[in-house]
């Protein structure tokens, strides 16, 4: 007797290689494993130097920035983005104010489906304007 196939597993986002950098590890383990069960392809970055020699060896659709970096690296490190890779989209977690090189800043505090939610937004949207 056969069986149907079964449907591809659906996942939340589209495929999207993403930089993960915070300063805590255990932190940057659980969430990036958070983003991997999403679909995500996720590069680990523990703290700003870490980070810094991803950005300049790689190309991502998005960078995240974690609530555990200090503010002044998440002050710094979205202008390292943008300056490899103007069309990054940059999410920093639990940040406040404005930032020119930010495309969405949010409290981490929201939770983990709202943090996946804004990052498969900016992913997606990052590839709707590669397509037009």
């Amino acid at each position: 007797m056969q069986t149907a196939a079964k449907p591809a597993r659906k996942t939340l986002a589209t495929a999207g290689n993403i930089l993960y950098a915070e300063h805590d590890p255990n932190v940057l383990a659980q969430q990036s494993e958070l983003f991997e069960r999403a679909g995500y392809s996720v590069e680990r970055a523990q703290g700003r130097k870490a980070a810094e020699q991803a950005l300049r060896n790689h190309h991502y659709d998005a960078v995240v920035l974690g609530h555990t970096l200090n503010k002044d690296d998440r002050h710094h490190l979205p202008y390292m983005a943008k300056k490899a890779n103007v069309e990054v989209a940059v999410l920093v977690l639990h940040a406040s104010g404005k930032h020119p090189a930010v495309d969405f800043a949010m409290d981490s505090r929201e939770g983990d489906k709202a943090v996946l939610a804004m990052l498969n937004s900016l992913v997606e949207e990052k590839a709707l304007a590669a397509v037009s």
